[in-house]
């Protein structure tokens, strides 16, 4: 069944047949509607009284009177700019919204985006994708042990408030010919991210990558929180020249280091799975480390990684 607009004598019927207690399902075949426009009509033009004919009414016309043809071309032009530049249609949407006062739902945005890719335009290419999950099987330690590691159990409670600046977590990210890898590190509070390739992913190539990206940083490095791989496995030197302490997550539990784990899955964007990363430049590495930290976080009120790791004021995002 197509959508149809209801109109307000079905306003007055779906208000009769709820106060007769009739659920969706049957108010929407009482009137010849599908459920879903019953369950929309609820949800979105009910007032603080309950369920209202007229005032619903009044809500529906007033939001079809201003559609997407009423936004400026030149503010649509603004948001193809922010595509080009990774944010996603949700980041653009409340960002608008909060610094522009400019109401434009994502979905329009991403309707947008899909006409683009009709008529043979490229912006759906700057869309997130979605990372595949595999369930691991077999024993839990496999990967052997660690010398010396200190569990995270051991490390301050402070760490899981994010409340401060200063707690990292690692991991590295693999491409199709094994020996090379990323090296990432997210700062858990400000989501800023570093990263960099190694040639090989050994414990004294992930240590000089770790020290290397760290060393600007060190009077913000607290606490490093990496996951069990053999690659951390020289977390002893990292610690002593960072004068910071590292601690592991349990094995194959990563949500206990969520935040690196969802940056790895956004790093995808720019580094596919299968993709070679013997190929990677530092050019390219700096590319998707800025893009990461300058575009606005929901999680962080819409402000940027980088402004929350350096408190910066909140500065219009003009490009």
């Amino acid at each position: 069944m197509s959508y149809n607009q209801l109109a307000q004598c079905q306003r007055y019927q779906i208000q009769a047949l709820l106060k007769s207690e009739h659920n969706q399902t049957e108010i929407a075949q009482t009137i010849g509607v599908h459920k879903s426009t019953i369950s929309r009509e609820l949800k979105r033009n009910r007032g603080q009284r309950g369920y209202r004919p007229k005032q619903a009414h009044r809500k529906a016309v007033k939001r079809r009177s201003w559609d997407r043809r009423r936004i400026p071309p030149q503010t649509w032009i603004w948001i193809e700019e922010k595509i080009r530049q990774d944010w996603s249609p949700e980041q653009i949407a409340l960002w608008m919204k909060k610094y522009r006062e400019i109401s434009v739902s994502h979905e329009w945005i991403y309707q947008y985006v899909y006409m683009d890719k009709r008529v043979g335009g490229d912006l759906h290419k700057h869309l997130r994708c979605q990372k595949k999950r595999r369930k691991r099987y077999g024993s839990y330690e496999r990967r052997g042990k660690i010398v010396d590691r200190v569990s995270i159990e051991q490390r301050p409670n402070v760490v899981d408030e994010r409340s401060r600046l200063g707690d990292w977590e690692a991991d590295t990210v693999i491409g199709k010919k094994s020996p090379y890898a990323l090296v990432t590190l997210v700062e858990r509070k400000s989501r800023f991210t570093l990263l960099k390739k190694i040639n090989h992913r050994t414990a004294a190539a992930t240590k000089e990558a770790i020290v290397q990206m760290m060393n600007p940083y060190r009077l913000k490095t607290l606490t490093i929180t990496c996951d069990n791989g053999k690659e951390f496995a020289d977390h002893l030197s990292i610690a002593e020249e960072l004068n910071t302490s590292v601690y592991f997550a349990h094995p194959y539990s990563s949500w206990e280091r969520a935040t690196n784990e969802n940056t790895n899955g956004l790093l995808r964007q720019y580094f596919p799975k299968g993709s070679d990363f013997s190929e990677i430049t530092p050019e390219q590495e700096l590319f998707a480390q800025r893009r990461l930290n300058t575009r606005p976080r929901k999680c962080l009120g819409l402000e940027t990684p980088e402004m929350v790791f350096f408190k910066l004021s909140d500065v219009a995002l003009e490009t």
